[in-house]
């Protein structure tokens, strides 16, 4: 087995046949979890009619994976730096393979929620370890290369997802799953001969499995009550009561613990709160904007699934376009303007979409308003990725990326359960259009206000200009940023529209030391 050299990086180059296998696994890795929380929503629709659920399965269908993904996956990134990355990668591939059989076998509704659950698992132990393996086994400028070249092919494979998706939806919604298993063998194979086992030697001893818990069980009982409550049924307070007391213990926890998941110092930097509740609102839009918005293509406007699922594509195209021209136009001008216009602009967008009927034509109505959606997006999420690492110092870089990323998988989860409530939309109501025609402008101008609200939250607290050579350092501004703050900065173009990019600790070289 190969082990990375000692030190900030490894011992692999660019342009080596080992490191394009670990290139290779790296991608494939990140895009087996990524794909996945994605293609799942053009899926929706043929699952429902086919399982015979009502419109809270489909909710826990997508939220079941969100659920355990946004609890568990600080956890894995601790697990990783503890018992090795690349082990733990592994464990999570595996995982996520076996969980996406059950997905694909599932003979009714309640079997698949509980198989996304374990999927989310999976899904929580390999996201993290993905850019982390990069970082820490190629060396010192070949790093930049590698995150870049990372970049650029998880990019592409986000954009060719939704394709890919909706002509396996066409055949059968099981594909969709199944079709992890050929994707995971192959990650298996490469990794165990090709990719570099690392640890963190300075990760510290213990981990935080009581906060772990309590996070769990508050984001799981406050998502049950809110999806129950667009049921009618009783009870479903008590279950938003005890979601509620269990993040206030989670965040007592937080300040006793030896290890927490979320340092309680990161929030006593304003900017860095101020950015997550830009997360907040941003990706609880997005959350819900993502589900109903193929639901509502295929259901009231009558387009494939297909055509559905890659309505979306000019999104994922602007972002991988000009997302590093976004990042570096905030490092000149500072990320207030942007982390205002991207949200608002996107809010347009959203506003279109509500005129979506079942007479909509794609080119003049579905086009301009993904366009309009994919430029807000575009002018956000890269400027908002660096303005959190900007506002942690070097020491907690890696766990202030990861609280983001829970940050918004959170709101995701939390959105696509309470959105739909607030707009009428329930039991069977996906499968009328009219109903659902009506429900779906509805969760779109609520939609409008998250957005809205997310540029207020940056217009009036957004303050802090994002320091050219990383808090570290303190440079001029200005200054050019050198080359390992061009490595901070490239980390932070890929940002998906699922959750904000992880960001490895290995990464943060501007002290040289770990």
């Amino acid at each position: 087995m190969v082990r990375a050299a000692a030190g900030p990086g490894g011992g692999l180059r660019m342009g080596t046949p080992r490191g394009r296998w670990v290139l290779l696994t790296t991608v494939l890795g990140s895009s087996l979890a990524m794909l996945d929380a994605t293609v799942v929503n053009v899926a929706l629709e043929r699952i429902g009619e086919d399982l015979d659920a009502g419109f809270s399965g489909l909710q826990w269908t997508v939220n079941a994976y969100t659920l355990t993904l946004a609890s568990l996956i600080l956890l894995g990134g601790s697990l990783g730096d503890r018992l090795g990355r690349k082990r733990v990668f592994l464990v999570g591939v595996v995982w996520f393979a076996g969980a996406s059989l059950l997905c694909g076998l599932a003979p009714d509704i309640t079997t698949l929620i509980v198989a996304r659950a374990l999927q989310g698992v999976g899904g929580a132990l390999l996201t993290p370890g993905s850019l982390a393996i990069i970082s820490a086994s190629f060396h010192g400028a070949d790093r930049a290369a590698a995150v870049g070249a990372w970049s650029g092919l998880s990019g592409v494979a986000g954009a060719v997802g939704p394709f890919v998706g909706g002509w396996l939806v066409e055949w059968s919604w099981r594909a969709v799953f199944l079709v992890n298993l050929p994707l995971a063998a192959v990650i298996v194979v490469v990794a165990v001969r090709h990719v570099p086992e690392s640890r963190d030697p300075e990760a510290a001893g213990k981990l935080d499995w009581a906060g772990t818990a309590l996070v769990a069980v508050g984001l799981g009982a406050l998502t049950f009550g809110l999806t129950a409550a667009g049921e009618g049924g009783s009870g479903y307070l008590l279950w938003i009561a005890l979601g509620l007391v269990a993040l206030a213990a989670f965040a007592l926890v937080q300040r006793r613990a030896a290890a927490p998941l979320v340092p309680p110092q990161l929030f006593a930097n304003p900017q860095f709160t101020a950015a997550n509740g830009v997360t907040l609102l941003v990706y609880a839009a997005l959350g819900a904007v993502f589900v109903l918005l193929v639901l509502d293509l295929q259901v009231v406007a009558g387009f494939s699934p297909l055509v559905a699922g890659t309505a979306l594509l000019p999104v994922t195209v602007l972002m991988l376009l000009f997302s590093a021209r976004a990042g570096a136009l905030a490092q000149r001008i500072g990320p207030r303007a942007l982390l205002t216009a991207g949200p608002l602009v996107a809010a347009v967008g959203v506003l279109l979409m509500a005129r979506i009927d079942d007479d909509a034509d794609y080119l003049t109505e579905v086009l301009p308003a993904a366009v309009l959606f994919g430029a807000g997006l575009t002018l956000l999420v890269a400027p908002l990725t660096a303005t959190v690492l900007d506002s942690a110092s070097d020491r907690y870089a890696g766990i202030a990326s990861g609280v983001n990323n829970a940050v918004a998988r959170a709101a995701s989860l939390l959105a696509v359960a309470v959105v739909p409530v607030a707009a009428g939309i329930g039991g069977d109501d996906y499968t009328d259009p009219d109903l659902f025609a009506a429900g779906f402008r509805t969760a779109m101008l609520i939609c409008a206000g998250l957005l809205v609200g997310g540029a207020v939250v940056a217009l009036v607290w957004v303050r802090r200009p994002l320091a050219a050579a990383g808090p570290a350092e303190g440079a001029a501004a200005g200054e050019e940023p050198g080359p390992e703050e061009r490595l901070h900065l490239e980390e932070c173009m890929h940002c998906g529209v699922t959750g904000p990019q992880l960001y490895p600790v290995e990464a943060t070289t501007r002290e040289g030391t770990r």
